[in-house]
């Protein structure tokens, strides 16, 4: 099969590698120009890619009338921006997560999709886990019931990347909370069928990454000098319907893991589950026992390509994006409310 969408990828850094798989992989699309601000690493990439089309400028790829599809793997601030100029050129786009740092900015991102008739897609490669899709399918037949409570964490022990693009709010508007709190949240969100947030109370803290010989095992010394974003946050979440949801999220932190633990627990009238555990939690109370039920877990693929495989097809078949950005609108409203929260040291209402 001829391939029918020409893709440019623009920002070719550690993300960027996790996507090329997916677009060789799919039958529709072929990478065909490349954009970053450092020109070693586009050469490098480029070669590796068998691209030979390199842009220095983000604007030019855009511009570029022989692309279809965008995928844009930069630092968070630059997300917003580049996806406007790409919808409005009439291109397809692809975002890595966050969608925005902030929903005002997110709300910019739909109106320009909306005016261009073309598709927008946010990167929550976690919905393409097996074990994602599997409890998802299940929760949807209406195992748990009615979900009134979720526990949602994803914490990492001495582990943040430390290029300016992570840790400095110029470039990412946030720490932990919107880099990786994001991918956590959207799956919670996911799994609960994204009931309407009403309010959050949130803190965020810096104890760490500041003190004398800090360090990371992705990055060594930490640049604490550099170091202006949050390295753990925690949320109280209230939804209209009643249900709660309670969030945390770190960098670095003394917490038994060797790198990362992120978890989710459901809790129903019917049944609980865990992620990524895949277990069904309930009681017959009939016979007054306690069970356990185990999912299955089986591989659907590598998610990060399993992602741009569906976005290729959603485009392709003319079905909905995978990710909408309505639902990533709702997950930074709250995320920008925890930040909120914890400058003013009190609840704040939200608007989703």
């Amino acid at each position: 099969m001829a391939k029918t969408l020409k893709v440019g990828v623009i920002g070719v850094g550690g993300i960027a590698r996790t996507h090329f798989p997916g677009w060789k992989e799919s039958p529709h699309t072929e990478v065909v120009a490349l954009a970053d601000v450092w020109p070693e690493a586009l050469q490098r990439v480029g070669a590796e890619q068998g691209v030979s089309r390199l842009y220095n400028r983000a604007e030019d790829l855009i511009a570029d009338p022989d692309i279809d599809l965008v995928d844009i793997c930069t630092p968070n601030n630059y997300h917003a921006p580049l996806t406007i100029a790409a919808l409005d050129a009439g291109k397809h786009v692809i975002c890595e997560k966050p969608l925005a740092p902030t929903p005002e900015a997110i709300r910019a991102m739909i109106a320009a999709r909306n005016r261009s008739g073309k598709k927008l897609m946010t990167a929550q490669h976690f919905r393409f886990q097996g074990t994602s899709r599997a409890l998802k399918a299940e929760i949807d037949t209406g195992v748990l019931g009615s979900v009134y409570h979720a526990r949602s964490w994803m914490l990492r022990r001495a582990a943040t990347l430390t290029r300016p693009g992570f840790i400095q709010k110029q470039h990412s508007s946030g720490g932990p909370c919107i880099d990786i709190g994001v991918h956590i949240l959207d799956l919670t969100l996911w799994m609960m069928g994204f009931p309407k947030a009403i309010s959050v109370t949130g803190v965020t803290q810096d104890k760490l990454a500041h003190q004398p010989g800090s360090f990371s095992i992705w990055g060594g010394a930490i640049p604490r000098e550099q170091f202006d974003v949050e390295e753990f946050a925690a949320a109280f979440v209230r939804f209209e319907n009643g249900a709660t949801l309670i969030l945390e999220v770190s960098w670095l932190l003394h917490h038994k893991t060797p790198l990362e633990d992120m978890q989710m627990w459901l809790y129903g009238e019917k049944a609980g589950a865990h992620w990524p555990g895949n277990e069904l939690i309930w009681s017959n109370n009939a016979t007054q026992q306690h069970l356990n039920t185990q999912l299955s877990r089986a591989d659907t693929g590598e998610p990060h390509a399993k992602e741009c495989i569906a976005f290729a097809e959603a485009i392709v078949n003319d079905q909905p994006s995978p990710v909408p950005a309505e639902q990533s609108l709702v997950v930074m409203t709250i995320l920008d409310g925890l930040y909120r929260s914890a400058a003013a040291g009190r609840e704040v209402r939200l608007d989703t």
